[in-house]
């Protein structure tokens, strides 16, 4: 493959054209001197065209130089710009592998929460058509909503329950002290019958002694 196959950048395509229109410039003027030179002295007019010639070769050389200032100052430029594409290409880099182990991370975290032992699962609930059939607004609920319904249904229930075993508690409470004043007062009635005896024996003594 030739080299101006090779080279795609416009400016570095023209500096090739110049140096090679330099290089033929260099190559033609010395055959011509080296032409020239075969005859001594050279006439004004060969020494004119040495002159042309050589203004010629001086113009393609000072374009060139230019040309190799230009490209020196582009390849810097360039290289500049790779270096921070560099740098953006390792920061962003960075950043997937970032998000990666971010991903494996919430990955291992969804995996222990599905696989997790809730406590809730172990709740003595009743049967999901038991419960639709009580509460059939919830029958085009998804299975999350269904759960926490299930769950509040569940509290609901208990503190229903709860409330009923905080009055029953309390009815006990109060049939034992109930209980209690009663076995109170028969005590004291049996203090009672006891004194009344014993303050009636000394009638019953005297009712003997007529007799």
């Amino acid at each position: 493959m030739a080299i101006e196959e090779i080279i795609t950048d416009p400016s570095l395509k023209l500096a090739l054209e110049t140096s090679n229109q330099t290089r033929e410039q260099a190559i033609a003027l010395l055959d011509f001197v080296s032409a020239a030179s075969t005859t001594s002295p050279p006439s004004n007019e060969v020494l004119l065209q040495i002159s042309k010639q050589q203004k010629l070769l001086l113009t393609y050389l000072a374009q060139l130089r230019g040309l190799h200032r230009d490209s020196h100052a582009g390849a810097r430029e360039t290289k500049a710009l790779t270096a921070e594409a560099r740098q953006e290409v390792d920061r962003l880099h960075l950043q997937l592998q970032n998000l990666y182990y971010e991903q494996r991370h919430l990955q291992g975290e969804i995996a222990a929460c599905e696989s997790y032992d809730h406590k809730y699962q172990q709740l003595p609930l009743i049967p999901v058509d038991e419960f639709l059939a009580q509460h059939p607004e919830h029958a085009d609920a998804d299975e999350n909503s269904l759960m926490i319904a299930r769950i509040d249904h569940e509290h609901q229930e208990r503190l229903k329950l709860e409330e009923q075993r905080q009055g029953l508690l309390k009815k006990k409470q109060g049939l034992i002290a109930d209980n209690k004043k009663r076995k109170d007062d028969l005590a004291n009635l049996d203090k009672d019958l006891e004194k009344f005896i014993d303050a009636a024996k000394p009638i019953q003594k005297t009712f003997e002694r007529v007799v």
